[in-house]
């Protein structure tokens, strides 16, 4: 298991020690929904090469490319969608 399934577990297993039961239920049941809508759809991004873009940093509002943050190895890409 590598170094970022065993923080991802981690951070699972805190949630459901910490979260009320309603809101994993809910949690759960969206995370659900949304895997059988990528299945239905084909859409399989796991592994797959993006193309370039560029987008702002959530944080700091700099504009950050694909090459920039692939220069420093293998990484995970994130993207919420604002205030629930």
């Amino acid at each position: 298991m590598g170094r970022l399934q065993k923080k991802l577990d981690a951070i699972k297993a805190g949630m459901a020690r910490q979260a009320p039961a309603q809101v994993l239920e809910t949690m759960h049941a969206a995370t659900a929904a949304l895997q059988a809508d990528v299945d239905a759809r084909g859409l399989d991004f796991v592994g797959k090469p993006l193309p370039p873009f560029a987008l702002k940093d959530s944080e700091t509002g700099d504009v950050v490319t694909l090459e920039s943050l692939m220069g420093g190895g293998p990484l995970v890409i994130t993207l919420f969608r604002g205030s629930w």
